[in-house]
């Protein structure tokens, strides 16, 4: 490999043409350092050029918005928001418990508070299907957030669309069951609710075939239970029968 790679730099070597014999030293002097008056040396015009042309741009960062610029930084924590002292205190003990000084968890948790506050059923209320709801709007409004910084994480991409399944099954059976709330939740939370797609599946022989020998099949099975399934209907029947006659002349109600 050695031998290889020392012919191959040969070649090249041999296979280049300077313009003139005069052309190396030209160059060598142009990347020479010059030295002043004053005894400082500095660099020839040619040097500080491909210095300044290979010099990286600074991207300046914009300021992305936020789901949280809403938050007063007067406001307290969430942990010192109901204490009763907490207006007793100094100002400067304010400005510490303050959201001023609070870190991203702490304001993700008030943030989450208030999405709670707007669907909630009753002030007991911390597990309905509309609070859930607005947990996992504020997660998944973090995590698109943290996105939006850093594109390539994929555990926190991971996370995200988890929350957005589960926040669509839990919509979904509030559409299904309280259209009302279903409207409000999604109207108090900022949610733009779209239908799932029509599933849909190119049908071939094979796929018909086994679907029809697959329905067949079933349809002998409950054949054959259906015996035993009267059975055991007319068990239950009579021991229902049974315990409301017991009951009944427990009472001492006539039959």
């Amino acid at each position: 490999m050695l031998r290889l790679g020392l012919r191959g730099a040969l070649g090249w070597a041999l296979s280049c043409r300077l313009p003139g014999p005069g052309w190396s030293k030209a160059v060598s002097g142009a990347l020479r350092l010059q030295e002043t008056g004053d005894g400082r040396s500095v660099c020839s015009p040619l040097v500080q050029t491909a210095r300044g042309y290979a010099r990286p741009v600074k991207k300046r960062k914009q300021a992305l918005p936020s789901h949280l610029d809403d938050l007063l930084p007067t406001m307290l924590k969430k942990d010192y928001a109901n204490v009763p002292i907490i207006d007793k205190v100094d100002d400067v003990v304010k400005r510490l418990l303050s959201l001023e000084m609070a870190s991203q968890r702490e304001k993700v948790k008030i943030k989450t508070q208030q999405l709670i506050e707007k669907v909630r059923r009753s002030p007991s209320d911390n597990g309905s299907f509309e609070v859930q709801t607005a947990i996992l709007t504020a997660k998944i409004q973090t995590h698109q957030e943290h996105l939006q910084i850093h594109p390539k994480d994929k555990s926190n991409r991971r996370r995200m669309l988890m929350a957005i399944d589960r926040r669509k099954k839990l919509l979904k059976y509030l559409r299904r069951t309280r259209y009302e709330t279903f409207e409000h939740t999604c109207k108090q939370l900022g949610i733009q609710y779209t239908l799932p797609p029509l599933y849909c599946r190119r049908m071939t022989r094979r796929w018909a075939a086994k679907k029809a020998f697959c329905l067949k099949v079933f349809n002998e099975v409950q054949k054959l239970k259906a015996p035993e399934r009267l059975k055991q209907r007319r068990e239950w029947q009579a021991k229902a029968r049974a315990a409301k006659e017991q009951t009944l002349q427990s009472e001492g109600t006539p039959v």
